[in-house]
């Protein structure tokens, strides 16, 4: 008893014997969305984690209950934490309530806006490609450098003297 086994096909048979079977479907995401109507997301950027809560609304953003413009005094940091609103045309139609700690206004500002991302791809999974090719969804995964011992910073030596 001898196995044969039939040759695989080869040049254009193979191809197109490839080419005609279906694509895999696109996943499909359901929306994330509680029982208040909100979408809740976590955002993290250097020290600081934002937990952000998204509803509809008339485009009201609440940072640890104050509004705002108090808290971030820097037109930049405002601008920032507005860009994944900005960008999917949803800055009139969601509140937005984050709670923020950790790092210094910069590192909260980017983790805010990460969360918003986040929120807004869960309450509208249509979302997520514009945001995606911006980048808002991608964690900056960059942190301090620890300071080492016998260095005065991270790297930094100590000044060097002969005598």
């Amino acid at each position: 008893m001898t196995d044969v086994q039939a040759p695989a096909p080869q040049g254009m048979d193979a191809l197109q014997s490839l080419s005609s079977n279906p694509a895999p479907e696109a996943v499909t995401r359901e929306p994330q969305i509680d029982k208040f109507g909100r979408a809740y997301a976590t955002g993290k950027r250097k020290n600081a984690i934002a937990r952000v809560w998204i509803k509809p609304g008339s485009g009201k953003i609440t940072i640890n209950d104050r509004d705002q413009e108090i808290y971030f005094a820097r037109p930049v940091l405002r601008m920032m934490i507005a860009q994944p609103m900005a960008i999917t045309d949803r800055s009139t139609q969601f509140d937005v309530i984050a709670t923020v700690e950790g790092s210094g206004l910069s590192g909260q500002a980017g983790a805010i806006r990460h969360a918003i991302s986040k929120a807004l791809t869960y309450y509208e999974p249509g979302l997520r490609g514009a945001l995606k090719a911006a980048g808002f969804l991608t964690r900056d995964s960059r942190v301090v450098e620890r300071k080492k011992y016998g260095r005065a910073k991270a790297r930094r030596s100590f000044q060097f003297s002969k005598r």
